[in-house]
C-alpha cells in the first residue's frame, strides 16, 4: 500500500529516537500542541512525521528546535484518548521521508515531505537470506540483556520481510541516534541490514548507548 502523505505532515520531533519502516512505537501524547496535532491527524490522514532533534535542542525545545532532515512518516495504528485529555498512541512507520518547507510552525510544525523509496530486493535472494539469518541470531544473543540491549522489544512476525526485521531491530536497538540515522539514510535494505548486524555486535561489549531524554 503506497502510504505517500497527499498533503503536508504534522511533525512530532524527539531527541534520540529514530523510527524505522515497519517498525512499531508506542508513544504517550500529554504536550498541549502535540494532542492538538493528533487530533488533527485523526482528522485527516492519520499520518506524522517522526523526527530527530538536532543536537543543542534543549535550547529552545518549547519554540521550534532544529531536527535531522531525514525521519519516517508513520501511521496511526492505535489511539486511545486518557480521561487527562492526554493519548497513547500506537503507530508504525510507513516510509522514510525528507523535510521540506514547513507550511505551520504553531502549535505544532507540518512539513511539506518528500518520501524516500527503498531500493528493489528480493527475499529468495541469498545476501537476503544470509543478512537476516545473521540478524535474529544476534537478536537472540542479546535477548537475556532486556534493556541494556533494547529501547523496547522489538516485535515483528516470524515471516516479516527483511525490511520488516531491519526496521523493528534498527529502532528498539540501544545503538547512537546518528548511527540509526545513517541507517536510516541507506537506501539498500540488505545493505542496512549488514551495517545493522555490525552495530548489534558491539552492544553488550561497549558501553550502552544512554537513551533520550521523551518531552512531548
Amino acid at each position: 500500500m503506497d502510504w505517500s502523505p497527499q498533503r503536508p505532515v504534522p511533525v512530532f520531533p524527539l531527541p534520540g529516537i529514530v523510527l524505522f519502516p515497519g517498525a512499531e512505537m508506542s508513544l504517550h501524547i500529554h504536550e498541549l500542541r502535540y494532542r492538538t496535532m493528533v487530533r488533527d491527524a485523526l482528522s485527516s490522514e492519520r499520518l506524522i512525521a517522526l523526527a530527530t532533534l538536532a543536537p543543542g535542542w534543549e535550547r529552545d525545545y518549547h519554540g521550534s528546535p532544529a531536527f535531522h532532515p531525514l525521519g519516517c512518516v508513520a501511521r496511526f495504528e492505535e489511539v486511545s484518548w486518557l480521561p487527562n485529555d492526554c493519548y497513547d498512541l500506537r503507530v508504525r512507520g510507513a516510509v522514510r521521508a525528507r523535510f521540506g518547507r514547513a507550511v505551520r510552525e504553531f502549535p505544532y510544525r507540518a512539513c511539506v515531505v518528500e518520501t524516500v523509496p527503498e531500493a528493489p530486493y528480493t527475499e529468495s535472494d541469498p545476501l537476503a537470506q544470509v543478512a537476516r539469518q545473521s540478524l535474529l541470531e544476534e537478536r537472540a544473543r542479546l535477548g537475556p540483556l532486556g534493556l541494556e540491549a533494547w529501547f523496547a522489544p522489538p516485535q515483528f512476525e516470524d515471516a516479516a520481510p527483511l525490511a520488516v526485521v531491519v526496521g523493528a531491530l534498527a529502532t528498539a536497538a540501544r545503538i547512537p541516534a546518528e548511527q540509526k540515522l545513517s541507517l536510516l539514510g541507506e537506501d539498500d535494505v540488505v545493505q542496512r541490514a549488514r551495517h545493522l548486524h555490525e552495530a548489534m555486535r558491539r552492544i553488550g561489549r561497549t558501553p550502552p548507548a544512554q537513551p533520550g531524554v521523551s518531552k512531548n
